[in-house]
This record gives C-alpha cells, sequence and structure tokens, in this order.
C-alpha cells in the first residue's frame, strides 16, 4: 500500500510539473487518465520547429514556414515544413527496420536492413527540393479544399543515403516495370491497419534517377521523426508526396501505381486548361510530375521600411522542378518592368539556387517588390495566379513583398 501511494504521489508530482501549476483535486484523477492540458501537445516542441511556423492541421499534423524563415541556403529542421496524410508511427526500432522490394516486375521478393543498407551500397549526399503540390493554394478562387498553404510548404535539406536505383538493380525487376510505389508505417487517421494514409509512387525514370535516394540522414544527422526517421525516398523537384516517410516496402510496378491518393484528382491537375470552379472528370486529370518554376523572397520581411536613398537588399530562392533556373528578375511597378537579379548556380542537380539584388526607389512611398524566375527552357513564372485546378495545385505565380520608403 505504501508502495502504490508512493507511485501515485509520484506520478501526480510529474503531472503537476507537466502542467506548470498545482493540480486541484489530482488525487482524485482516475488511474491512467490523462489530463487535457496534456493531450494536445505543443507541436513546436514535439518537432523542434521554431515558434514563427504555422499549424494548418493537427490531424494530421501539417505546418509551414513564413516566408522570411526560410532565408538560409540549407534549410534547418525548425523551418521545414511538415506534411502528414496520417498519424506518425511510434515506438520504431531502427535496428531492426527493414525495407522489402516486391511487386509484379520484381524479380524476386528482397528484403534488407537498415543497416545493409548502409553497408552494403554507396552513399550519396544532395541537396534536394522538396514543395508540396498544394503550396500556394490558399490563392486560389473558388477556393480548392485542403491545406490552405501560403508560400512555406517548401524546404531544400541536405539529404544523406543511397541510391534508389542501386537497391533496385540488386534486387531486380523486368522488363514489364512501369513505376514504383512506396508504403509506409504512418497509421489511417481512424486507425484501420488494412488502410494506407498515402501510397504514392514516380515512374521508373524519376525512381531510376541518380539523385533519387533512399535517405536515412537529414543536414548530417538521423531524419527527425516528423520527416521520416528512419528511411524514407527523397525525389527532388516533383511534389513532395512522392518522397514517402517512413518507408518499409517498395512496389515495382507493371502499371502506374494505383495506391492511395494516386487515383482520382489526388495530386493531379487537369489535362487541358478549364474555367475556374468547373467540374473535371477523374479521365480528363493528369498526375503532377515535375514542378513549375517558382521563386521567393526570403529578405527581408513583407513590410520592411527604409530611408529615402537608401537602398534596400534582397535575397532568395528559386527552383524548376526537374530543369534549372535561367534568369531571375525583380520589378517595383507591378510587373511593368523588370530587372535582373544575380543567381547563383545549383549545388547540384534538383537544389535550389540562390538570388541577390540591390534596389534603389525613385522617391517615398508605398512599393511592392515582385520577383520572376524563367527556366531552362525559357519558361517564366506568371505575375498573377496562375490557371485554376479543383485541387488547387502548382501555384507558382511571382511572390511579392511590400515596402515603404520614408
Amino acid at each position: 500500500m505504501e508502495r502504490r501511494n508512493f507511485i501515485k504521489k509520484t506520478a501526480l508530482s510529474s503531472l503537476t510539473v507537466a502542467v506548470g501549476t498545482e493540480i486541484v483535486f489530482g488525487s482524485l484523477i482516475p488511474e491512467d487518465y490523462q489530463p487535457l492540458a496534456l493531450q494536445d501537445p505543443d507541436p513546436f516542441t514535439l518537432f523542434n520547429k521554431d515558434k514563427e511556423m504555422v499549424v494548418l492541421n493537427d490531424k494530421p499534423w501539417n505546418m509551414e514556414a513564413r516566408a522570411h524563415l526560410l532565408d538560409d541556403k540549407v534549410t534547418p529542421e525548425k523551418y521545414m515544413f511538415i506534411r502528414n496524410n496520417g498519424l506518425i508511427p511510434e515506438n520504431i526500432d531502427a535496428a531492426s527496420w527493414t525495407l522489402t522490394i516486391e511487386g509484379e516486375a520484381a524479380q524476386n521478393i528482397k528484403t534488407y536492413t537498415l543497416a545493409e543498407l548502409k553497408s552494403k551500397f554507396k552513399t550519396y549526399t544532395y541537396q534536394l527540393t522538396l514543395e508540396c503540390g498544394g503550396n500556394g493554394r490558399s490563392e486560389f478562387d473558388p477556393p480548392a479544399k485542403g491545406n490552405q498553404w501560403t508560400v512555406g510548404a517548401v524546404s531544400c535539406a541536405e539529404w544523406t543515403g543511397v541510391r534508389l536505383k542501386d537497391v533496385l538493380e540488386d534486387a531486380g525487376y523486368t522488363d514489364k516495370a512501369v513505376y514504383i510505389g512506396y508504403h509506409a508505417a504512418d497509421v489511417h487517421l481512424s486507425r484501420d491497419p488494412e488502410k494506407e494514409p498515402i501510397s504514392r509512387g514516380a515512374p521508373m525514370a524519376k525512381a531510376l534517377q541518380d539523385e533519387t535516394l533512399l535517405a536515412y540522414k537529414m543536414n548530417g544527422k538521423e531524419i527527425p521523426l516528423a520527416h521520416g526517421y528512419p528511411l524514407r525516398l527523397v525525389a527532388g523537384g516533383w511534389p513532395a508526396s512522392v518522397s514517402g516517410k517512413w518507408v518499409q516496402r517498395i512496389s515495382i510496378r507493371d502499371r502506374v501505381h494505383d495506391g492511395t491518393k494516386m487515383t482520382g484528382d489526388a495530386y493531379r491537375v487537369p489535362c487541358s486548361p478549364v474555367a475556374p470552379g468547373e467540374k473535371v472528370k477523374d479521365e480528363d486529370m493528369c498526375i503532377i510530375e515535375s514542378m513549375p518554376v517558382k521563386s521567393l523572397i526570403t529578405y527581408p520581411m513583407s513590410g520592411a521600411m527604409i530611408k529615402s536613398g537608401q537602398k534596400l537588399n534582397i535575397r532568395g530562392h528559386a527552383w524548376a522542378g526537374e530543369l534549372e533556373v535561367s534568369s531571375m528578375e525583380y520589378s517595383i511597378d507591378f510587373g511593368s518592368t523588370w530587372q535582373n537579379c544575380k543567381i547563383d548556380k545549383p549545388q547540384n542537380r534538383l537544389a535550389w539556387q540562390h538570388f541577390t539584388a540591390s534596389i534603389s526607389f525613385p522617391k517615398k512611398g508605398y512599393y511592392e517588390v515582385w520577383a520572376r524566375a524563367t527556366d531552362s527552357r525559357g519558361t517564366s513564372q506568371p505575375m498573377l495566379l496562375p490557371g485554376w485546378n479543383p485541387k488547387g495545385y502548382l501555384n507558382n505565380a511571382c511572390h511579392r513583398i511590400a515596402v515603404k520608403v520614408t
């Protein structure tokens, strides 16, 4: 009895510390009950995120950065967006983690431990741009359903792992191979073990690119749980949904993968332009592959104030899916004229590129600085919202910040 009382007092003391104040009537708390104050976790602490990050959803967790938080050339964990479709897996044991290669076009069913992947295959490190297909969804009109991302569902971290193509070639596949699909350890919101929250994939051509990784490190450290620990796919330049987290199985398919969120209108846009609000048949929707050219001003924050005669130095990043950004411009007269920015070459293919410019303003007053990137095929960002689509994907309109010259 004394021991039980001691344990109960110790547990109550721990709860008091966690809540931050005395729990009145704490001695009457039913056994195994968790106070409400502890049932709604602080996502910033939970995921090691900066307090300025924006939470869009908690079931499942979805968070984005504000533009100025993405100023680093390599995105740190605290500013990386989170896009989940299900519940984050619990009780992961990396020592017993395995990856199985299977599917209709697989020559064999082959399983690798995480240790075998690290020891058997050559390690590669790349900076890779990941952007949610719905980044910018909040600007579409009529509104599109889904998380109302603004501009911060993008990142470019440094990923380390083995090439997916090396693993696929070691396992073996037939000439019928068309697509790969991933299967992961996250849990459906219903907690139904028979349902996958998401199971997307990519054509073999993308799967076999040098930069498509089975990654186990991010920015030189173990991947944080929220970003796919202990193993994830990273396929830069395509919608981030292709880069499956917590990956346990890869299916080599003899058809376009038909997993969860691969069919219907999920991560698809109309094959031909449609009027805003128009209903589109599933068969008239095409799968999103390479993301469009886009850029982001990360310094200064929108709302900057400078004195008359003072120059404004801006900087940011630009990216173009599978392509490279060939030029970068800014405008201070609402797109009537454009001036060149300095833009760096990418660290490696599929990494974003950094731009800078020094801007002079003709007189006092209110201005907007617009940024526009052009890709290696000559396609530029639209100045305003691009063509409407039912799910609000691929908004690559020019990013803009407000500036006041006093």
